[in-house]
């Protein structure tokens, strides 16, 4: 096999929209890690406020865009588009939650032990999805 058809085969494996929003989504987790752990640390410093990750919330509303029509002759393209991801980015943002659950500002340390733990649980299976070693078992005809 070439070594141009093996790239195509390639980039049509691993470069999707998919994988690309698997990626995002790592950097998105440990953008969330940072933030959490940047919480605890100021949890008694008066006046703090609780930084958030956002980065589901725009992957919804990516999703929700989407062209549609109607083909009214076969040798026109197809109309309609599936939504971009590309510009979807993960960033963080100072929560304006006025409550003072901790009475110094808005961090809750019993929560943000709690976030860290599901992040963990997230930023796993997300690596588990994001392994090759599924692609590699496949191409050797192994079960994974």
């Amino acid at each position: 096999m070439s070594d141009d058809a093996t790239a195509s085969i390639r980039n049509r494996l691993f470069n999707t929209e998919t994988r690309m929003l698997v990626y995002k989504g790592l950097d998105a987790n440990a953008m969330r890690g940072r933030a959490y752990a940047q919480n605890i640390a100021n949890a008694q410093t008066p006046g703090y406020r609780r930084l958030e990750v956002n980065f589901e919330d725009q992957v919804r509303e990516a999703m929700k865009k989407e062209v549609t029509g109607a083909k009214t002759h076969d040798e026109h393209m197809d109309i309609g588009r599936k939504a971009s991801l590309k510009k979807v980015e993960a960033y963080a943002y100072q929560s304006s939650d006025p409550t003072n659950p901790g009475e110094v500002n808005n961090v809750d340390i019993d929560i943000e032990a709690a976030k860290v733990a599901e992040n963990q649980i997230e930023q796993n299976y997300i690596m588990q999805f994001a392994s090759f070693a599924k692609f590699q078992a496949a191409i050797k005809g192994q079960v994974y």
